[in-house]
């Protein structure tokens, strides 16, 4: 019987949407588009690894991790429950909302009725007040799959957030501390002066990053200052300084990818089920709970839904037009980072239904 890709067990249908635009969804304005907050004593920076994970570190002698990625709305979960239950597999989640409670509706995320008995590590693990970056969630996937191995269960990782992805499976680089307040007056003055602005700041401290980022990209601009006179280099030198590193783990990997008006069709139904099962009240309370203005709240549809609330938002576009038009362009941007990632080009890429045993086959 096929895995429907475009189907999956989560609330809503989940042919859908998925990673949150924006800032890396929130925070870091990161390559694939979804939440990092990568801004704290480490940075991923297309980085040499910290080192390699092999199987004799408590794996059970099993040498790969399993990984299923790809676009928003591409079937992913249900994907992974298939392999779960099939192969003793436990999940660990890659993506930069779900890691928040309260970020239910909006992230697709799944529900513990809809998990079939599987664990799932890192749904809801960390405090939304206080965001994590893509090392963060590196370490903590670590630990996550070294205890999958220590107790003899295959961990299989799943996600679309691109960045967290080559986090884990590329490795990290350490940078010196950074000071926090340096961001907050960079975003002070963002809010002042306007994203151009400090554009060309950084075209005089970083021209090779100012060239490469849009002034409208404010998050990034930010970022890249950040790390610039945060650190007396910039951002570019320590990039071309680490190029990609080897491969921390031995994967074996499911890129899961869809384009054309069938998948339009999808992510716009999944956009409409969404706010009929509550996201906007969701995103009011999260308003309540976090502020307006939190970093978080920049996740694709939530972004559009606060600025609804705020009064922002275009007034000759319905919002759920406005989610649908962030969403396409997310997974476009989605399936240009992972076509061109490192370490996903010999993965099995997959655009609609698979086969279970042809799922199978290939990781088991």
């Amino acid at each position: 019987m096929p895995v429907n890709v475009c189907a999956s067990s989560r609330h809503v249908p989940d042919a859908c949407v998925g990673p949150k635009e924006g800032a890396d969804a929130a925070g870091e304005l990161s390559l694939d588009g979804k939440i990092d907050t990568t801004a704290r004593a480490c940075s991923v920076l297309t980085a040499s690894p910290s080192r390699q994970v092999t199987a004799s570190e408590g794996n059970g002698g099993r040498s790969e991790l399993w990984v299923i990625a790809g676009a928003t709305g591409t079937g992913k979960t249900a994907l992974s429950l298939a392999l779960a239950e099939a192969c003793a597999g436990e999940i660990i989640i890659a993506d930069s909302v779900q890691v928040y409670p309260g970020f239910d509706i909006g992230s697709a995320k799944i529900r513990p009725s809809e998990q079939r008995g599987i664990p799932h590590h890192l749904i809801d693990a960390f405090d939304p007040r206080q965001p994590i970056s893509a090392p963060d969630f590196a370490r903590a996937a670590d630990a996550a799959i070294a205890d999958v191995w220590r107790r003899g269960a295959q961990p299989i990782v799943v996600g679309g957030t691109g960045l967290w992805l080559r986090a884990l499976l590329r490795g990290l680089v350490d940078m010196p501390t950074l000071d926090p307040d340096l961001r907050v007056s960079l975003t002070t003055r963002a809010a002042r002066e306007g994203s151009a602005a400090l554009h060309q700041t950084l075209g005089e401290v970083d021209p090779v990053s100012a060239a490469r980022l849009h002034p409208n990209d404010t998050l990034r601009v930010i970022r890249a200052l950040e790390v610039t006179l945060g650190t007396g280099k910039a951002l570019s030198l320590w990039q071309a300084e680490h190029a990609l590193g080897k491969p921390r783990y031995q994967t074996k990997c499911v890129l899961l990818l869809r384009e054309g008006d069938n998948y339009d069709r999808d992510l716009a139904a999944r956009a409409h089920a969404m706010l009929e099962q509550g996201w906007v009240a969701e995103t009011r309370a999260l308003r309540t709970q976090l502020g307006a203005t939190h970093i978080l709240l920049r996740a694709v549809g939530y972004r559009q839904i606060n600025e609804h609330f705020s009064g922002k938002a275009p007034q000759d576009r319905a919002l759920v037009d406005r989610i649908i038009s962030a969403t396409r362009r997310y997974a476009r941007r989605q399936r240009l980072w992972f076509r061109g990632e490192p370490g996903f080009e010999h993965a099995l890429r997959v655009s609609e239904a698979l086969p279970t045993q042809a799922l199978l086959d290939h990781f088991c």
